[in-house]
């Protein structure tokens, strides 16, 4: 995988364009900052509290995008004459050869909730997944949150990932029952 892939989200009405592209380490000072939400805290299993820990989370990142096995996009909105801004995270899990099914996720930094940032930028993530790794056997894309995080079932279901089950607590992880939700490939 090279880890110049750019995706696009179209502009709304309402929102900016997004532009989705590997993470880097010039955005762990706006790293941090989303983290500071509490909402998004309580979400991430990865406790990021000041610049060096948001390095070493953008080196795992990139870690990863050479491995092949976790491909993390930063979210950018764009801003009128200035540098765009980040709005989120989205990651593609276990697209590997072979292998009929990968994971997405995302999160939203809290000042650009609400604008249909997560389902935009899960639908380009969604649409770059299958477009890049069906021809590899990439049939299923999973989708997991808490049962209790009811803006990502919004979203889920709004970008067309059907519930599929609840999935039982496994603390200390996973302190709480799970939703998966699924989207196949279409023909």
């Amino acid at each position: 995988m090279h880890t110049s892939v750019l995706l696009t989200a179209a502009a709304t009405p309402a929102a900016p364009a997004l532009t989705l592209r590997p993470w880097n380490g010039g955005d762990a000072a706006a790293l941090i900052e989303a983290y500071r939400d509490p909402q998004l805290y309580r979400w991430e299993s990865t406790p990021l509290e000041s610049e060096a820990d948001g390095l070493r989370w953008i080196a795992v990142q990139e870690e990863d995008w050479a491995a092949g096995d976790r491909l993390a996009f930063a979210v950018l909105e764009a801003v009128p004459d200035a540098p765009p801004r980040l709005v989120g995270n989205a990651v593609l899990k276990g697209a590997v050869p072979g292998k009929p099914v990968a994971e997405v996720g995302y999160w939203t930094a809290a000042w650009a909730r609400g604008r249909g940032v997560a389902p935009r930028a899960l639908q380009a993530l969604t649409t770059w997944s299958f477009d890049t790794f069906r021809a590899d056997g990439l049939e299923c894309l999973e989708l997991l949150h808490q049962a209790d995080n009811l803006a990502s079932c919004r979203v889920a279901e709004k970008c067309g990932y059907g519930f599929d089950r609840i999935l039982p607590a496994s603390p200390p992880l996973y302190p709480l029952d799970g939703h998966l939700h699924l989207l196949r490939a279409t023909a």
